[in-house]
């Protein structure tokens, strides 16, 4: 049974695989780049409610089996082990993670959003023979039609994420939120991963940030985008132009309400 939960959450291509690939040094910490737990809650938690056998499932009963779902995925991790999971959905489950693990945290990586599409291009071009799973494995859309694609608040690889971290941002539960700016972690590695773990309540932990391994081939193949969540060894902020119009940046741009303090009416953490 897991004792401590943590989840990680936020925008893609924000940081969370390199912040997974840091606590994994902890030999306290189990953590690894998106699973399905989220989703396996999800579609368990719509038959007990929505099916002829819903009747059978109080409230304690659901929490009972969504518990479980965790406890068995995460079974080879001993009851010492603090987990972090990862998945761009918990921000619109918070309600949910607090009933069931009301001391859970949700760690959010951000990044500016004209960068993140930035990023996705760039990877886009560096496997020019491959088509993404992310784009319904469609040629030949401009960058303006792709950015419009991601931006999408219903299905948008970016624009849902971004939607779901609003919500929680402005939520009554957004003291659970923990934000991690990607420049922050890149930049100073080491500061970020002390607050980060007094903001956990968890004991100081040195992190070799000249040694950081993960990589995650099958996954990023199955997209279509090799490389997508390989980790560089040196943790380091690599300063380079962008490569989308300067009016597509600048429109995107915008998005970033995690930077104005004027929007922080709950006081969310930022680290």
């Amino acid at each position: 049974m897991l004792n401590d939960l943590h989840v990680i959450s936020g925008l893609p291509r924000s940081g969370s695989t390199l912040l997974c690939a840091l606590l994994r040094q902890n030999p306290r910490f189990t953590a690894s780049m998106t699973s399905p737990v989220a989703m396996l809650c999800g579609a368990l938690h719509h038959k007990m409610c929505d099916s002829e056998f819903s009747v059978f499932f109080d409230d304690a009963k659901r929490a009972g089996m969504l518990r479980g779902v965790f406890d068995n995925y995460y079974a080879s991790s001993g009851p010492e082990q603090v987990v972090f999971d990862t998945n761009r959905t918990w921000t619109a489950r918070l309600p949910l993670l607090s009933e069931l693990y009301p001391r859970s945290r949700v760690i959010c990586c951000v990044r500016d959003v004209a960068w993140i599409i930035d990023s996705m291009e760039l990877m886009l071009a560096k496997n020019p023979l491959q088509l993404s799973r992310i784009f319904k494995f469609q040629p030949g859309a401009s960058v303006y039609a792709r950015a419009d694609t991601l931006m999408n608040p219903d299905s948008g690889l970016i624009g849902l994420a971004w939607s779901n971290l609003r919500e929680a941002w402005f939520s009554n539960l957004a003291r659970r939120l923990i934000v991690v700016p990607y420049e922050h972690l890149a930049r100073e590695p080491d500061r970020t991963a002390k607050r980060l773990y007094e903001a956990l309540g968890q004991p100081a932990f040195v992190h070799d940030f000249d040694n950081v391994i993960y990589d995650e081939p099958d996954y990023d193949a199955l997209l279509g985008m090799p490389g997508l969540h390989t980790v560089k060894q040196k943790v380091a902020y690599r300063d380079r132009a962008p490569g989308i119009p300067p009016d597509l940046f600048a429109r995107v741009s915008s998005a970033n309400f995690w930077r104005k303090p004027e929007l922080n009416p709950r006081g969310v953490t930022i680290i």
